[in-house]
């Protein structure tokens, strides 16, 4: 249902590093898409090829999980995504974040690109999909606006039990009286940049919060902590040639598939759990 972002919109990302709320899909669409990832965590909770399901979900399903390479190249979400991005766009990661209802998960002040091996770049875009109503109450994100112009910042590793980042990894020292909610309704979306401070607190509500984080780049971004790093072309071309570029799983968890994503986590876990002093578990080889 997304279409090319206003110049409004678009000048608002820039000025605050964020922006929220825009409708990507309809209300019974939504219901169907989120059937479709409670039908694979009831069908598949045994998980696939060495990995159990959670990892699936965190990191990397795009290339085993058919659905979220569907979700991840929608036209609409790819119409809005390129206002910001321009034409040509790569997925780099698609992740599922689930908390409980009740649950004291939360995930701490970050910027999400600190680890990624991306250096600084401005070329790249997290959309966070709700597919859950994600209320305040439910711990819906917070953003600190005009972060995203800072660089990337120290962060302290916690690897504490009820943070659902890898790392367990935050910011210090953060002001909560300048945060802003990013609340959204059953298929809206948010946008930010890889360098804006954001955080989400516990689900108080009475269902699950379900959201979906897909991390988009353009073929300009380079990994200088990595030789070569993997993404898919979504839209438009790669003339760059930086990225090792792959194609979408064929089907659920297929054998290839499978020695593809084994692939990936072996070269991106060496970027990603650098420096990290415990066990950073979501990029471990095997889970089982």
């Amino acid at each position: 249902m997304s279409d090319f972002l206003t110049p409004d919109q678009t000048a608002r990302y820039a000025r605050d590093g964020f922006l929220h709320p825009i409708r990507a899909f309809d209300t019974a669409t939504t219901a169907a898409l989120r059937a479709e990832v409670e039908a694979l965590e009831r069908d598949h909770a045994a998980g696939a090829g060495g990995h159990d399901l959670n990892q699936l979900f965190r990191v990397n399903g795009q290339l085993v999980i058919p659905l979220l390479h569907r979700i991840a190249s929608d036209p609409g979400i790819l119409d809005a995504v390129s206002s910001i991005l321009g034409p040509n766009l790569l997925v780099w990661s698609v992740e599922l974040f689930i908390k409980e209802a009740g649950t004291t998960k939360v995930v701490s002040w970050h910027q999400d690109i600190t680890y990624w091996g991306m250096g600084e770049t401005d070329e790249e875009l997290t959309a966070w999909l709700a597919l859950s109503d994600v209320s305040v109450k439910a711990g819906c994100m917070r953003f600190i606006p005009g972060s995203h112009k800072n660089a990337i910042v120290p962060h302290a590793d916690t690897f504490a039990e009820d943070n659902l980042l890898s790392r367990g990894q935050q910011i210090e020292g953060i002001n909560e009286d300048e945060a802003v909610f990013g609340a959204l309704k059953p298929g809206e979306m948010s946008f930010h940049h890889g360098r804006t401070f954001h955080a989400s607190g516990p689900n108080m509500s009475d269902d699950r919060r379900i959201g979906m984080a897909i991390r988009y780049v353009t073929p300009e971004v380079r990994q200088p902590d990595l030789t070569r790093d993997y993404a898919m072309l979504v839209r438009g071309k790669d003339e760059m040639q930086g990225w090792i570029n792959v194609a979408p799983p064929a089907r659920l968890f297929d054998p290839a598939s499978l020695a593809l994503y084994d692939e990936v986590l072996a070269a991106q876990s060496a970027a990603l759990t650098a420096g990290a002093e415990g066990q950073v578990g979501l990029y471990a080889q095997k889970m089982l």
